[in-house]
């Protein structure tokens, strides 16, 4: 069972997720970044390239899913350097801070809100995250193109890729086509059939629409749709 809710910091999710089918729907990508508390493990999940299957025995996941491009500025990290992995947050942060939050959070009755406060004082210590990303992920979101959009930004092709790297793990052209999965699942998920979802999500046609899923999310659409929670 997953349920979620808007974080107090903007952009933000916090969530909780309780896996009890080993076959149940996979963690897709995003172009988010997340804190999590699993078992009594702190850890940061990087930004997805493919889907990620929790799997296993049941198990409870609590966390705080940041906004696109948000993450590395609170959690002090390049995105990059986490993409694909799911890590320990001892790796990142000084040992004692880490376990000093681990006992803070493993007293909570409400692990999830309890990041969600984690999340909000780590903001309040940081500087703001480039409100340029922000821009960015606005018009690729939209379906603009990528060379488009580093104009109308006023950023160059290479600068472009070399904040997009350290902001969402990935070059603007992987974001836009996260997103645009995105997009295509959030209608398929309504019942617009699947033609008329790979037009309005900015699909050539309904076969690149179905590659674009098998590659990213290791499954065909129907099934994919089949198998969610």
């Amino acid at each position: 069972m997953y349920v979620e809710r808007a974080s107090r910091l903007p952009g933000a999710v916090v969530w909780s997720r309780t896996v009890e089918n080993p076959t149940a729907g996979p963690v897709l990508p995003d172009g988010c970044m997340d804190l999590l508390w699993n078992e009594g493990r702190l850890l940061v999940a990087g930004p997805d390239t493919r889907a990620y299957a929790p799997g296993g025995e049941p198990t409870h996941w609590a966390g705080i899913r940041f906004a696109p491009g948000t993450a590395p500025t609170y959690l002090g990290v390049p995105a990059h350097e986490l993409r694909d992995r799911r890590v320990d947050l001892t790796d990142l942060w000084p040992t004692a801070t880490v376990r000093r939050l681990h006992t803070r959070i493993a007293k909570s009755p409400d692990p999830a809100a309890e990041l969600e406060r984690l999340a909000l004082e780590r903001a309040a210590q940081t500087p703001a995250p480039d409100p340029l990303l922000r821009h960015l992920v606005a018009a690729l979101d939209t379906g603009r193109p990528v060379a488009a959009t580093a104009d109308e930004l006023g950023l160059g092709a290479r600068q472009l890729h070399r904040r997009s790297l350290t902001a969402f793990g990935y070059g603007p052209k992987t974001l836009a086509r996260v997103l645009r999965l995105q997009r295509a699942l959030a209608l398929a998920r309504a019942g617009v059939p699947f033609a008329e979802t790979a037009v309005r999500s900015g699909y050539a046609d309904q076969a690149h629409l179905a590659r674009d899923v098998k590659e990213l999310a290791g499954m065909p659409l129907g099934e994919l749709l089949g198998r969610a929670g």
